[in-house]
C-alpha cells in the first residue's frame, strides 16, 4: 500500500541513472531534504553540483515522515549547556527556528504547492508532562521566542478537542506540510538553477582523496568536495558514519476524507501535533480533511507485524470520534537516531562532510543544516563549526547490543510516563 504522501505527490519524472564518469564542484550524496537543502543552496551560490541518489528523490524519511515542522532540536536547549556551555547553548537556540523559516522562504521564491499552513502544538497527559512543557515555553522565552504561549485547561480547546491532553504549547513558526512535494518542489529548484541530479544510482563507495569520487555500480562522480546526506539510507556507503547512528522505524496510518467540519471540530487550529511523551504519538489535517495519525518506534529500523493495529488504538484514545472511520494509508519509514538525540555533523576528510541524525526532529533541522553544509563550503565555518565541535558519543553497547539497550531505555521511559512522572 503506498503512502498518502506518495498517492498525493505531484508530478515528477524519473531523473536518469549515473552512468559513466561525471565531474562537478560538490557531488551531494542523497536526494532527501538536508541534501536538496545543501544542493539548493550551494546551486544559488554559483556552484556546479551534482546529487547522486539511490532510489528517487525523497523516497527515504523526506517523503514519508509526519510532515510538522517543529522548531527546535529532540532535547532542550538547556541539555546542551549542560553538557557544552552557555555560549553553545546560545548559538543552538539562535538557529532553532531557521529551518522552519527556510522551507517558508523556499516555498515563496520557487512557488512549491505542498500545502503548507502555520502552527505546531505540543500537548501533555499529565502534570509532569505539564511541568516540562512549561520548561520548554519559558526556554523559549529567554532565547526571544515571545510568541511561544502555554495553554492549559480549556485554553487548549483552541488548539484540539480531546480528553487526552490537561495543556500544551503552541508555537505559531511551526507548522506542517507534505513532505515529499516539497523535496520535489526543491529538486525541481535545483535543477532550474542548473543542479543534476541521478536517480536509481545507490553509492557504494565515496573515495576521501583531495579530489574525492563517489562511486555506483555504473558510474561516478569526480568533485572539489562531496557532502554525504544520506541518513538512516545511507547503508554501506559510508561505514563509518552509518555505524554511528541507529535506523528506528515510526509507522503512520492515514484516514479517508472526513470532511471539513469535523476535522474543524477536532483540530480548530489546523496545526501539527504531538505529545510529550518519550515516544510520541503525532498527527494532523490533511488539504483534502483527512487526518495522518503517526507513532510509534522500533528500534533497528523493523517495521512492527500489523501497522495498522499498533496506531489505531492510539488514534482513538485521542479522536473516539474516529472509530467508524476507514483506514486508507498505511506506511512507515526510518529515521536516523544518535546517541546524544542531536545532529551529527562535521567531516571525515579535507574534502568529504556530512550531516545525520536528526533523531526525530528532522524537517526543519535538515534544512537548517543543508545551509551550514553550503556555507562550510563556501568558507563561512563560524556557524557550521557550531554542531561540528559537538562530540560524538558511540550507543551504549555497540554495533551488536545497542537496540536491546535502546529498547530497556524506552521501557523505562514509557513506564516514567504512564506514571506521571
Amino acid at each position: 500500500m503506498p503512502s498518502y504522501y506518495a498517492a498525493t505527490a505531484n508530478e515528477a519524472a524519473e531523473r536518469p541513472q549515473l552512468l559513466g564518469e561525471e565531474t562537478c564542484d560538490i557531488a551531494v550524496v542523497g536526494a532527501g531534504f538536508t541534501g536538496m537543502s545543501a544542493a539548493i543552496e550551494l546551486a544559488e551560490r554559483g556552484f556546479k553540483v551534482i546529487v547522486v541518489e539511490g532510489e528517487r528523490v525523497g523516497w527515504g524519511a523526506s517523503g514519508r515522515n509526519g510532515g510538522q515542522l517543529v522548531n527546535g532540536y529532540s532535547r532542550k536547549l538547556a541539555e546542551v549547556r549542560k553538557h557544552y556551555g552557555a555560549d553553545a547553548e546560545r548559538q543552538f537556540g539562535e538557529m532553532a527556528r531557521e529551518g522552519s523559516d527556510i522551507i517558508r522562504e523556499r516555498v515563496a521564491k520557487y512557488g512549491i504547492e505542498c500545502d503548507l499552513r502555520d502552527g505546531n502544538s505540543i500537548v501533555g497527559m499529565h502534570g509532569a508532562h505539564l511541568r516540562f512543557l512549561r520548561d520548554r515555553v519559558e526556554e523559549w522565552h529567554r532565547h526571544g521566542c515571545s510568541d511561544v504561549e502555554l495553554l492549559e485547561g480549556d485554553e487548549l480547546r483552541r488548539i484540539i478537542n480531546s480528553d487526552r491532553y490537561v495543556g500544551g504549547y503552541y508555537d505559531p513558526r511551526g507548522g506542517h506540510m507534505h513532505p515529499l512535494n516539497y523535496v520535489l518542489g526543491e529538486a525541481a529548484a535545483f535543477e532550474k538553477l542548473g543542479g543534476r541530479i541521478f536517480e536509481h544510482s545507490r553509492v557504494t563507495h565515496v573515495d576521501r582523496s583531495a579530489r574525492p569520487v563517489v562511486h555506483t555500480a555504473k558510474g561516478s562522480v569526480s568533485a572539489n568536495k562531496v557532502l554525504v546526506c544520506g541518513n538512516a539510507y545511507l547503508g554501506d556507503a559510508a561505514p563509518d558514519l552509518s555505524g554511528r547512528i541507529l535506523p528506528v522505524s515510526s509507522q503512520i496510518i492515514g484516514t479517508e476524507i472526513l470532511g471539513k467540519e469535523l476535522l474543524d471540530e477536532l483540530l480548530p487550529a489546523n496545526a501539527a501535533m504531538e505529545d510529550a511523551r518519550y515516544i510520541p504519538d503525532y498527527y494532523r489535517r490533511t488539504a483534502d480533511h483527512r487526518i495522518i495519525y503517526g507513532g510509534g518506534s522500533v528500534y533497528g529500523g523493523v517495521d512492527p507485524a500489523n501497522i495498522k493495529a499498533k496506531i489505531m488504538p492510539q488514534m482513538l484514545q485521542t479522536f473516539p470520534q474516529l472509530k467508524e472511520a476507514k483506514i486508507e494509508f498505511v506506511w512507515s519509514g526510518n529515521f536516523a537516531l544518535t546517541m546524544t538525540r542531536y545532529p551529527q555533523v562535521g567531516r571525515v576528510s579535507d574534502s568529504v562532510y556530512y550531516s545525520q541524525g536528526d533523531s526525530g526532529h528532522g524537517v526543519t533541522t535538515t534544512q537548517m543544516l543543508g545551509r551550514r553544509l553550503a556555507e562550510a563550503i563556501d568558507g563561512q565555518l563560524t556557524k557550521f563549526d557550531v554542531f561540528a565541535k559537538v562530540p560524538y558519543i558511540p550507543f551504549v553497547g555497540g554495533k551488536h547490543l545497542r537496540v536491546p539497550y535502546c529498547v530497556l531505555g524506552s521501557w523505562y521511559y514509557g513506564i516514567r510516563d504512564k506514571l506521571g512522572v
